[in-house]
């Protein structure tokens, strides 16, 4: 998870540690009934530093439930593995809170980690409609969103100016300038996130649902990836990489790579999350002040993009779970979902917050965002996501390779699709 570089990186990990823990099952209906005390909270990567002066604020108006900050990997995945092997200690598990990637709420629900969440007590209704469902298994609440994201194309807004470009709604353009314009300025074309790692299957997902497309249906139990649209998905970032306006070294690329590429003046366009755009125009940076943002371009228009962001859930086995839900609506409330904004560049899920003239005069890209979110999709729901997500990525990658043609990678992914659902 890179939430604090990515997800906001989209991909900001959290999770609440109790000092002294006693096992707590989660009530049957939902309620998390009493337990107050202190808590620690653990973060990957906090890149901004933003997070310590937040908790600050809530330690000082929370002096018997403090907070201390502690973090984890910033890897998604190194984190999804510390996560999972401690929960499957129950009740000796450290976490009281986990901010997990929202991709991971139906693995950690189905498999009993976390606990059910009374929706009547978070403010479900003011945050943007789609990043809700990210937190639901089964019809059920089982966790809060925190941070949201989608895909942006970014671009340099000087040269297509210079060129009388628009900037590209289709894939056919985006090729077409990357292939023309790009060579003209010493550029590459175009690159995203294709390093076999979770950011390889939110690329292959956003290539596969553009062109009208799905991967896996009835939260994980029907595969749907053997299709036309998915063959022109994967076909279009095969052929990128193949006639080379998709440069070979975007296969070692992760978040942080391409954005410095992009950064450093290397890139025409790039698919990356919000923050890279904050990084791409700060000061220092060689393309401040050049930099341009649009939703990621589909075959026949504008695509759909990934939803990425992160939500806050309440281990099943929480020795104070009423602290752990009153920090949860402390970090959704308005006024820390500004901070999570202004001082750590994340998409925050409160919708009031895009329409906002101040913040959108800081962060003009924030309209744009907005459209993207609203458009975007889950990742595939499965109980078994972190097994789906590995076959995604060794499946595209050696598509990108060109060790097997997009066809046989999409009948070869169905396949094993097909072999984790029934598993």
């Amino acid at each position: 998870m890179r939430w604090m570089r990515a997800a906001g990186r989209g991909l900001l990990v959290l999770a609440v540690v109790l000092t002294g823990y006693v096992a707590s099952g989660a009530r049957a209906d939902g309620g998390l009934g009493g337990g107050r005390g202190p808590l620690t909270l653990a973060t990957a990567g906090d890149l901004t530093g933003y997070l310590g002066p937040l908790l600050q604020g809530w330690n000082r108006t929370h002096p018997g439930e403090k907070v201390t900050l502690v973090e984890l990997p910033d890897s998604a995945d190194e984190t999804h593995a510390q996560m999972t092997t401690d929960l499957r200690g129950g009740d000796r598990s450290r976490f009281d809170v986990l901010n997990i990637d929202v991709a991971w709420t139906s693995e950690f629900a189905a498999a009993g980690w976390i606990r059910p969440l009374p929706r009547d007590r978070f403010p479900l209704k003011s945050f943007l409609p789609p990043v809700v469902d990210t937190a639901t298994y089964d019809g059920q609440l089982y966790a809060v969103p925190y941070v949201t994201n989608a895909g942006l194309l970014l671009y340099r807004k000087d040269i297509l100016a210079k060129e009388g470009v628009a900037p590209p709604r289709t894939w056919a353009e985006l090729e077409r300038d990357a292939k023309t314009i790009a060579p003209k300025y010493g550029l590459e074309g175009y690159a995203g996130q294709f390093l076999p790692y979770e950011g390889l299957t939110v690329n292959a997902a956003e290539a596969v649902y553009s062109a009208g497309g799905t991967i896996l249906g009835d939260e994980g139990e029907r595969v749907t990836v053997n299709s036309a649209a998915a063959r022109e998905g994967i076909g279009f970032l095969a052929r990128g990489v193949r006639e080379g306006w998709i440069p070979k070294e975007a296969l070692t690329y992760k978040e942080e790579e391409s954005k410095q590429a992009f950064q450093d003046g290397r890139l025409l366009f790039l698919r990356n999350w919000p923050y890279a755009y904050v990084g791409a125009s700060a000061r220092g940076s060689e393309v401040a002040g050049k930099v341009g943002a649009v939703p990621l371009p589909g075959p026949h228009g504008p695509g759909t993009s990934v939803l990425g962001g992160s939500n806050l859930a309440v281990n099943a086995h929480a020795r104070h779970p009423d602290s752990a839900a009153r920090l949860i609506a402390y970090l959704t409330g308005e006024r820390v979902q500004r901070q999570v904004l202004t001082r750590g560049a994340l998409p925050p899920v409160r919708a009031a917050l895009y329409d906002d003239p101040e913040l959108v005069r800081r962060f003009p890209y924030l309209p744009t965002l907005r459209a993207s979110v609203l458009a975007a999709a889950p990742r595939p729901k499965s109980p078994r996501y972190d097994q789906v997500s590995l076959a995604v990525q060794a499946v595209v990658h050696d598509a990108l390779t060109g060790h097997e043609t997009p066809e046989s990678a999409v009948r070869r992914l169905a396949r094993e699709l097909a072999a984790i659902s029934h598993s």
